[in-house]
């Protein structure tokens, strides 16, 4: 039933918004040590992920992981896990909450809960000279799923087995011995890596638009921890079309791990886990 507007509608749409969690207080990264580290370091390895499919690989905590556009416009799903224990994993709700939609360069990609700390960090990001464009799209985002089988099944009544949630089972399943329902249990919402998104003024509806990515453009982290990290190369392509279906244009990605010269990191340690005590008022 639709009811009429009250008569200080326009009043009460008019009250100014209060951010949920103000980062003043946050631990903030040392991004000066994070660019020193950062030169002179060497790659020490590399995995393609090919179009429709997702690719593992090791970031050992103190080193770099690199995602690169290298033949075409192509969007990431990535999964970051702790890699000794796969039940503590990037959170992406969380890092929406204390960040924004979209991150870049100093933004801090968080655990769930109970562990709640910064497994990542964002270093270096060749697009971020997009900003927030008129539609209110941005690149990055932590606010997508990641395309899946299960509501391609509930819109379309297609059984399709390449979306990011089934490739990064399978990558996951074969980078640690798991059966396909045990990895699946652990894929979770994603970075989407070059993706451009927002949400509709009039509707409020999640959209995807080309990404601006280019061959060469990257998106960098640091790795906080010892982590995991397993990504998609997205059926949609640039995801300017359409996703969860073999129709758009796809293209590898390149994942790269750096490791900085030995010493440039002294002093520097993992982040703890979070100190809650856990006790819940009891």
């Amino acid at each position: 039933m639709t009811r009429a507007a009250p008569s200080d509608a326009d009043m009460r749409r008019a009250v100014k918004p209060v951010i949920c969690y103000p980062t003043e207080t946050l631990p903030k990264p040392d991004m000066a040590l994070y660019v020193k580290a950062r030169e002179g370091a060497q790659k020490v390895a590399e995995v393609i992920v090919p179009p429709r499919e997702a690719a593992a690989i090791e970031v050992p905590a103190g080193h770099f992981l690199r995602t690169v556009s290298i033949e075409g416009p192509q969007v990431g799903d990535l999964n970051l896990f702790n890699k000794a224990d796969l039940s503590e994993r990037l959170f992406t709700g969380k890092t929406r909450a204390l960040h924004g939609t979209h991150v870049t360069i100093g933004d801090q990609l968080w655990s769930n809960l109970p562990y709640l700390r910064p497994i990542a960090t964002v270093v270096e990001d060749t697009l971020n000279w997009y900003g927030i464009d008129a539609y209110g799209g941005s690149v990055h985002d932590v606010i997508g799923t990641r395309c899946d089988p299960y509501t391609g099944k509930l819109l379309g009544g297609t059984d399709y087995h390449h979306c990011c949630h089934s490739n990064l089972t399978r990558a996951l399943a074969d980078a640690r011995g798991l059966s396909l329902e045990e990895a699946e249990r652990h894929v979770h919402d994603v970075l989407n890596v070059f993706m451009c998104t927002g949400f509709t003024r009039d509707t409020g509806q999640y959209f995807m638009k080309a990404s601006p990515v280019r061959p060469g453009d990257y998106l960098e982290l640091f790795a906080e921890i010892d982590l995991l990290a397993v990504q998609s190369a997205c059926p949609g392509g640039d995801c300017g079309s359409e996703h969860t279906s073999d129709v758009a244009a796809c293209h590898p990605l390149l994942m790269e791990i750096y490791k900085p010269r030995d010493g440039v990191l002294e002093g520097w340690t993992s982040p703890a886990l979070n100190a809650y005590d856990r006790s819940h008022g009891r």
